[in-house]
């Protein structure tokens, strides 16, 4: 009994979350119905139990399947709530603005054959100088319209340097190939933990072509990664071109993208093989619905949207000398 109710709040919970961007008239009347029943805070707190935080999901228990042995897709929308609740620097997006993006992640996976690619996560870059952010991208299959997860303010490639790059543009495949590591939490010459606090994951995607932010310009190679940054000096000023090339995000979008895997869908498979990697936490809540593609484009905006704030005058004030010589 108790089993059935909480499959069927989870199923009502994927249908309101749904409809809240795209409308009820992509749902099911059934569907429709039963989101109009129940209140998401309600149904979230149902969802986790009452000993357990909102922001906590039971991965093993979103995945299970429904009386006819599906699981529904749309229940990876779930997440929304728990990004919500856990990533304390987020972006709030115009649904018009969400539907742009989802427009340009879409031309992008089509322009790299992989416009089918549905029912997983994908991670969404924009690294125009007015804009940088990141979102995250779900849509259940081929037919449905991306939708997004959560959105953070990033600190993407600053031009101007030796050995500043302009964070390079296409699909990037997040593959045990370049495998992952952890922060140690030091600080470099200039007292800065460049990959955040101590256990941080620096989410490794390879060798990159990059734009040269020096000299004549061109093209080299360069290591592209995805990490947190120095909390207490430079996470103050994610939204404003500031690494040497990488995607700077906050430490509890990094926690959120680790411990619920993400990006980690082809980690898995090495776990699943009975591979024992060092870098995944023990007590990770690895979705069902686990990507590997970071997409990082560039909306060529000539001015700051609103909902992009730049980081405030405190901030800036307090920007510590070599600031950007972090990665």
């Amino acid at each position: 009994m108790y089993a059935a109710v909480i499959l069927a709040v989870a199923g009502a919970m994927a249908a309101q979350v749904h409809a809240a961007v795209l409308g009820t008239a992509q749902l099911p009347a059934s569907a429709t119905t039963a989101a109009q029943t129940v209140n998401l805070t309600t149904a979230a707190k149902a969802w986790n139990g009452a000993s357990q935080p909102v922001g906590t999901i039971d991965a093993a228990t979103v995945a299970a399947p429904d009386a006819a042995g599906i699981v529904d897709p749309r229940r990876a929308f779930l997440l929304r709530n728990v990004f919500a609740q856990d990533v304390t620097r987020r972006l709030r997006l115009p649904v018009a603005e969400q539907r742009a993006y989802a427009d340009r992640l879409e031309t992008v996976l089509n322009e790299n054959e992989l416009g089918n690619l549905s029912g997983e996560y994908v991670v969404l870059v924009d690294r125009n100088a007015n804009v940088q952010a990141l979102l995250i991208f779900f849509r259940p299959v081929p037919a449905d319209n991306w939708q997004m997860i959560g959105a953070s303010p990033v600190s993407t490639g600053r031009p101007g340097e030796y050995d500043h790059f302009i964070t390079p543009l296409g699909v990037f495949e997040h593959t045990p190939d370049n495998m992952d590591f952890r922060s140690e939490g030091t600080e470099n010459e200039n007292h800065i933990r460049g990959y955040g606090r101590r256990d941080m994951r620096i989410f490794d995607l390879g060798w990159a072509q990059g734009e040269r932010g020096w000299g004549k310009g061109g093209m080299s190679q360069m290591r592209f990664q995805m990490h947190a940054t120095d909390p207490d000096r430079l996470e103050p000023l994610l939204g404003i071109r500031h690494s040497k090339g990488c995607v700077r995000i906050p430490a509890s979008l990094n926690t959120f993208l680790d411990h619920y895997g993400i990006l980690d869908a082809e980690y898995e498979q090495l776990v699943d093989s009975g591979q024992s990697l060092w870098v995944l936490k023990s007590d990770r809540q690895i979705m069902p619905w686990a990507g590997r593609f970071i997409v990082v484009v560039d909306s060529q905006r000539k001015g700051r949207p609103a909902w992009s704030p730049t980081p405030g005058a405190v901030a800036r004030a307090k920007m510590p000398a070599h600031a950007d010589t972090a990665d």
